[in-house]
């Protein structure tokens, strides 16, 4: 059974991620320490030995091409298959951006019409979970499914289930209506974004939608077809998680200060893996003291971090405090300052005695190379 990936990474960033996603794809976001959000997605492809692969991208795009420089971190530097990456393509006869996920696929048909696998994986570049595929396409296989979709069942989670598609299953899983975002959802199962279909399949219906000026997967595709096509729900019981918004985000990072979800990534099984970075250990000094934290490479330590995730090349000075926080990469809090419940972006710089606190409904959000 024999599938390709489709890592769809070039949507606009949700509103309510905008302080965080001015300049970077929600895909290149930093999470857990050490890694991008994209990283998950593309490691559960190489290995579920989906290895090819292509990450689409549009908006923000700069630091992700970046972080996708070499595909060899995946395992997917290979003469056979590998890791393509997609951006617009403008030209005389076609002056469009990507209209929409469906378009985004169809203005690279290529990829797909040149290919030989029999399944396509579809997924989002900003969802962080571990799983083989090769699961949900063994399913898709014994249902005789069109489209299968992963989902989730949100009853007894913390997450709105109106921020997703709702679905609606049978007894046997098939889908019998869908919605998106709905005002009043009538069910708990959520869409996760990641999908199974046969490859012809797929470029068939892409070109009839195409040809009627339809560019949405989810709308013109799932929903329009929702009655006509043999949808299958592939419920997901195991650990979910997406950047959706800045309460997510968080959530995600101090997830990893909990031993069962760090080990699901860095121990069990098949690793997560990201693009390594040359710098040394991290270094605490004498006065310091880090209880319940994660401190990235190169990061020097002068003060004390506690239940906070601090990425590479932080830089905290004497009697410095970092409490319920995210400090990225690059970052330096000075002398006696006093930081909680805050997100600090890349290389921020912020002088002595300074505080900056804020709640766990809202937390301070500091953008990117911002001197304080």
């Amino acid at each position: 059974m024999k599938a390709l990936g489709i890592i769809l990474a070039g949507g606009q960033s949700d509103e309510r991620l905008k302080d965080l996603c001015n300049v970077r794809a929600v895909s290149a976001m930093p999470v857990g320490g050490s890694y991008r959000a994209i990283d998950f997605t593309l490691s559960n492809m190489a290995n579920s030995n989906i290895k090819k692969v292509a990450v689409i991208t549009q908006f923000n795009s700069r630091s992700l091409h970046d972080h996708l420089s070499s595909a060899k971190w995946w395992d997917l530097g290979r003469k056979q298959g590998g890791l393509f990456v997609f951006s617009p393509f403008l030209t005389n006869d076609n002056s469009f951006w990507f209209r929409g996920t469906a378009d985004s696929i169809y203005q690279n048909l290529s990829f797909l019409t040149k290919s030989n696998e029999t399944y396509v994986v579809i997924a989002s570049g900003n969802a962080i979970y571990k799983m083989d595929y090769y699961d949900i396409i063994k399913y898709h296989v014994e249902k005789d499914a069109d489209i299968t979709i992963m989902c989730k069942d949100m009853a007894n989670s913390d997450k709105d289930v109106h921020d997703f598609g709702v679905m609606q299953l049978d007894e046997n899983n098939r889908m019998v209506d869908f919605e998106e975002k709905p005002v009043d959802p009538q069910s708990t199962i959520a869409s996760l974004g990641i999908y199974v279909i046969k490859r012809t399949l797929l470029i068939k219906l892409l070109e009839t939608i195409i040809s009627e000026s339809r560019y949405d997967l989810v709308k013109d595709i799932i929903i329009r077809y929702r009655r006509k096509l043999n949808i299958y729900g592939y419920v997901y019981d195991g650990y979910w998680n997406t950047l959706n918004n800045i309460k997510a985000y968080v959530n995600v990072n101090m997830d990893f200060l909990k031993k069962d979800i760090r080990n699901l990534f860095l121990s069990d099984g098949a690793h997560i893996e990201t693009k390594p970075k040359d710098e040394p250990p991290a270094k605490y000094n004498s006065n310091a003291d880090a209880r319940n934290a994660l401190v990235g490479s190169g990061s020097i330590i002068d003060g004390k971090v506690y239940d906070s995730i601090l990425f590479r090349k932080v830089y905290t000075r004497e009697n410095s405090s970092i409490k319920n926080s995210i400090v990225m990469e690059g970052s330096c809090i000075g002398k006696n300052c006093v930081i909680e419940h805050a997100i600090i972006d890349k290389q921020v710089v912020i002088s002595d005695d300074k505080k900056i606190i804020g709640t766990p409904e809202k937390p301070i959000i500091i953008s990117k190379g911002t001197v304080i």
